[in-house]
């Protein structure tokens, strides 16, 4: 299998993973619990490995300020378990979807056969948890039964194999968190001042960062990325989409195409109604 369907695959899943950090449902369920500002996001994704500190957090999730990371964990524990927060994560996911997708979609058939699908792929990923400690905390949790959960715990899965192979990646290629940030930002894909809010890094941690790369010849006077910057760009994707493309091959070419096939619409929807914010 060519490792770019893993990235095709997963891009397409995507939204119906994605939602549940944006979600109004998962918010009131994670303040419900006591939790405050990003506490619900740092804690919910993180309750799968247990009640960790927040150097383990910081170095899960890699790009964010440590300050950032401190300031929800460990209290986040202190007011409620790994096991309500992931509690509540789910009831909202499931809350969600149903808000945003179309009517009757949760219990349709194409729904249930790409959870079905979705779930193949997340359980072959599972055989392979080795420095995936992201992953493997939430691979180790117990699997929903309603098939539109399955799909989105499966999503879940494969969503976080990949981003454990990703900063795998960026630690081979020599980019720190901030550098990761300044030059996916530089790509175009996602804009730089929404990267460097959401991760609370101050300007002189992006500057010294853009500085760095501009002496490696990563960024031109610009900020934008140089040819070589672009070359890191794509050979980090490629080496994530290779280290991603095990998860897939039991589903095959074929099954790959029928699952983006069945989930293009549901992912479309979740797009539509405005629920992955900005």
């Amino acid at each position: 299998m060519e490792p770019l369907v893993a990235r095709k695959t997963w891009r397409t899943l995507e939204p119906l993973h994605g939602l549940i950090y944006f979600s109004s449902e998962a918010d009131e369920a994670y303040a419900a619990l006591g939790l405050r500002e990003t506490m619900g996001y740092f804690a919910s994704r993180a309750a799968a490995m247990g009640p960790v500190s927040a150097a383990v957090v910081t170095a899960a999730f890699y790009n964010f300020n440590p300050s950032l990371v401190e300031a929800a964990i460990p209290e986040a524990w202190r007011l409620a378990s790994p096991e309500a927060i992931l509690g509540a994560r789910v009831a909202a996911a499931g809350a969600t979807l149903r808000r945003v997708l179309p009517a009757g979609a949760a219990e349709s058939p194409e729904v249930a056969e790409a959870a079905a699908l979705a779930r193949q792929a997340a359980e072959a990923a599972s055989e392979r948890p080795f420095g995936r400690p992201l992953f493997a905390g939430h691979a180790a949790l117990p699997w929903p039964e309603e098939p539109l959960l399955v799909l989105w715990h499966a999503q879940t899965l494969l969503r976080e194999y990949r981003g454990d192979a990703h900063v795998a990646a960026l630690v081979l290629y020599g980019l720190d968190p901030v550098e990761a940030l300044v030059t996916h930002g530089a790509s175009g894909e996602v804009p730089s001042d929404s990267l460097q809010d959401t991760r609370a890094w101050p300007e002189q941690a992006w500057g010294g960062a853009e500085d760095r790369l501009r002496s490696r010849g990563v960024l031109d006077g610009s900020g934008g990325l140089t040819e070589e910057g672009r070359q890191l760009r794509e050979a980090l994707d490629a080496r994530t989409d290779a280290a991603s493309v095990d998860a897939y091959v039991v589903l095959g070419d074929d099954g790959c195409e029928r699952l983006r096939a069945l989930c293009r619409p549901l992912s479309r929807a979740v797009v539509a109604s405005g629920a992955l914010g900005g």
